[in-house]
């Protein structure tokens, strides 16, 4: 990843939970990091991040900013240490556990990296992993990382997309972290149209596809087999392919599950399904271990790695930082391509 000054980027880190493996995979991936040319910081608490660290014996300097004032200059002047920004500090650490404290501390460390990214302070944002249960005993109505930074930039659908460096495969939901009892509802109600062409754009933009390539999967088994379970394909699906297809490239309603198993996503910059389990099911079993979290439409750069907080396994030294690292790498990229498109 070793670049060229005038392409220097400034990464920020939310710690996520610190209950979890977040300041674990974070410690991890700067070590393979630091020689990169690019700067980090991590946003959150500096009592977890040295806890980790200490209790790991992970060979990172870790230096304490109590203030967004002081950051000017920190990490280009001191090469190996790892600055973090004290947002919020837990009452407790507490490995492994579930926790009000925990979920406010995740928050509140999302909410400031995510200022700094909006000031101009950072260039692009990675989140380690937050529980859900978590945040909503903190008080937080919001499902998630993408639900929170849409509402905090007045994104009323920023874009939840899944990408795998090693396959280059590329995975967007229509819907997000709904019951799949709401999801037909919402594909008929939503602006499918909208969405697709916007997500045609940020792939142009963030990832330099000059003319996407897409791919729609169907709602129903079988992409409902010519209406004999469900009316979804022909009434919603169909109709919206046919208005968009002179603006972009586009095919479909695929049934999903011989379109994976026939490895069809190999012929598309990006497949598109039409709710959680549909695209994310097929996305892990192919890519665990490396794949990333992307938020498409915002006006900040957001990835984040493919998994969870890992409470089993949080404060034992084991998680893996590798979807964190490529987390890191595609934030850079993106960034970047982003500057390109502006100059």
């Amino acid at each position: 990843m070793h670049t060229k000054d005038s392409e220097r980027c400034r990464i920020v880190c939310s710690i996520g939970d610190p209950h979890g493996i977040g300041p674990e995979i974070i410690l991890k991936s700067f070590l393979k990091l630091e020689q990169s040319n690019h700067s980090f910081l991590v946003c959150g608490s500096y009592s977890a991040m040295e806890y980790y660290r200490k209790n790991l014996d992970l060979p990172v300097k870790l230096l304490n900013v109590v203030d967004k004032s002081e950051l000017q200059g920190v990490g280009a002047v001191q090469p190996g240490i790892l600055p973090v920004l004290s947002a919020a500090e837990p009452e407790t650490i507490t490995p492994g556990t579930l926790s009000a404290d925990a979920g406010r501390v995740a928050m509140e460390s999302l909410r400031v990296a995510a200022e700094l990214c909006r000031d101009g302070e950072c260039d692009a944002l990675v989140t380690a992993p937050i529980n859900k249960e978590a945040i909503a005993l903190a008080g937080f109505r919001e499902s998630g990382h993408t639900g929170f930074l849409g509402n905090m930039f007045g994104v009323h659908s920023p874009c939840m997309m899944f990408f795998d460096p090693v396959l280059d495969l590329k995975v967007a939901l229509a819907t997000i972290h709904v019951p799949l009892k709401e999801v037909p509802e919402l594909i008929g109600s939503m602006d499918l149209d909208r969405f697709l062409l916007d997500l045609a754009r940020s792939l142009k933009t963030d990832f330099r596809i000059a003319a996407p390539h897409i791919a729609l999967l169907g709602l129903n088994p079988h992409a409902s087999d010519g209406g004999v379970m469900g009316n979804e394909e022909a009434e919603i699906i169909k109709p919206c392919i046919e208005r968009v297809s002179d603006r972009i490239n586009i095919e479909g309603p695929f049934p999903s599950d011989g379109f994976f198993g026939a490895k069809r996503y190999r012929d598309y910059d990006i497949v598109v399904a039409m709710y959680h389990d549909q695209g994310l099911l097929p996305f892990k079993v192919l890519a665990f271990d490396t794949g990333v979290n992307v938020t498409l439409g915002l006006p900040i750069v957001r990835t984040s790695p493919d998994h969870g907080t890992s409470f089993d396994i949080a404060g034992k030294g084991v998680a893996s930082e590798r979807s964190f690292l490529e987390a890191s790498k595609l934030a850079v990229r993106i960034a970047q391509n982003r500057k390109q498109t502006e100059s």
